[in-house]
């Protein structure tokens, strides 16, 4: 999308992709700030024909639709009213108010059509010295939005090196205890994107020096198998996933002992719920060293992806764990059938009925146990015994 000067104002790409372009990294979203209010700027897509979606019209946020692809305009402004949780904004066409009410100086920065920087909070030099800093004073800025303090440490695991902000690291552990304010939903997003990266680990003690994570998850607190989950990772080159690395901080035994479950804290979806659930308790079924029957089990019952992930939360409590064989196992792993249905123990002489899906039950353990060796007729010879006719 090209960025135009139309209608008596200008837009400019602002934030995120000023900061990973400058990065070399590749760049995700494309975010504008423009000078026109939204209607104008709705009215001059419609003009040339761009689809326009008023995604949050309150704030000056508009998303233009090109090619399929989205992009957010939002008007400049600046906050006449903060409770920690939104904001009451007022719209303006001063670069540098914008750039102000911003959270760090790395996401204040701005690029015209010409490719000039603009660059008010020495973003730039921050960025080369992979440095997160809050704009002015970090207390104020928090309390406009708590959701600040997440940010915080989020930014630091994907862009910080060295020591940590001291005042901004002071302010957050200062007002840790707001964050209970926060809807549980915002909160989640954040974390998913913190233990996306590359090695959150140093991060997330971080957080429990300064009281954070007290405050979402207290029972999160195994920082050493999260560290050992992350080298795992790097030897086998797997994707990091954050409901894993959420599953090795959190131990066992005090996941369930705490009310309510994380899930229902959290607010989970149901399939993030089961899985949190199977590699909070997996690993510990899996024999220590992941004998090879207990894992074939869990392929069956949990699919590979599941089992896989078990198996490295594994490895990350027992370092010499080689994980090739079972990374090979699964990656031919095609589930085996079990041989018998409910008909079969109908032409064997049981009455209709419960019992009959609870026996297939007890002889399909009896089949996993077995490895999945027993053929057929044998588990109609050991069904025979247990039927009433």
């Amino acid at each position: 999308m090209t960025i135009t000067r139309s209608g008596g104002g200008e837009a400019r790409v602002v934030g995120g992709a000023v900061r990973d372009a400058l990065l070399g990294r590749a760049v995700k979203e494309i975010d504008f700030a423009s000078t026109l209010p939204p209607e104008k700027t709705a009215a001059l897509m419609k003009q040339a024909g761009i689809k326009t979606v008023p995604t949050g019209i309150e704030h000056g946020t508009i998303t233009v639709v090109v090619d399929g692809e989205g992009y957010e305009i939002t008007t400049l402004r600046h906050d006449i009213e903060t409770d920690g949780r939104r904001a009451k904004v007022a719209f303006t066409d001063d670069w540098q108010g914008d750039a102000a009410r911003r959270d760090f100086t790395m996401n204040a920065l701005y690029m015209d059509a010409d490719g000039t920087l603009y660059d008010f909070f020495d973003g730039r030099a921050d960025l080369a010295a992979d440095h997160v800093r809050f704009i002015g004073d970090a207390r104020q800025r928090i309390r406009e939005d708590v959701l600040r303090i997440l940010r915080f440490f989020r930014f630091y695991a994907w862009f910080g090196r060295g020591a940590m902000d001291a005042d901004g690291f002071a302010a957050c552990r200062e007002l840790a205890g707001l964050i209970p304010q926060l809807s549980v939903e915002r909160v989640w997003r954040e974390i998913v994107k913190l233990l996306t990266a590359p090695d959150p680990a140093p991060c997330w003690r971080l957080m429990m020096e300064a009281g954070v994570v007290e405050q979402i998850l207290p029972e999160a607190s195994d920082v050493a198998r999260l560290d050992s989950l992350i080298a795992v990772e790097r030897h086998y080159e797997t994707p990091q996933q954050p409901l894993r690395r959420l599953a090795a901080v959190v131990t066992g035994e005090a996941a369930s002992t705490m009310e309510p479950p994380i899930a229902q804290r959290l607010k989970l979806s149901k399939r993030e719920a089961i899985k949190l659930q199977k590699l909070v308790v997996l690993p510990a079924l899996l024999n220590g060293k992941l004998d090879p029957v207990p894992f074939r089990r869990a392929l069956y019952e949990n699919g590979v992806e599941d089992a896989c992930d078990a198996a490295l939360l594994c490895a990350a409590a027992h370092p010499a764990t080689d994980l090739d064989g079972v990374f090979e196992t699964a990656a031919t792993w095609n589930n085996p059938r079990f041989p018998l249905q409910g008909s079969d123990l109908l032409k064997l002489g049981m009455q209709p009925g419960a019992a009959v899906g609870k026996l297939l039950r007890t002889l399909e353990e009896a089949w996993i146990a077995a490895d999945f060796r027993p053929t057929r007729e044998e588990c109609l010879a050991m069904a025979k015994p247990k039927i009433d006719t």
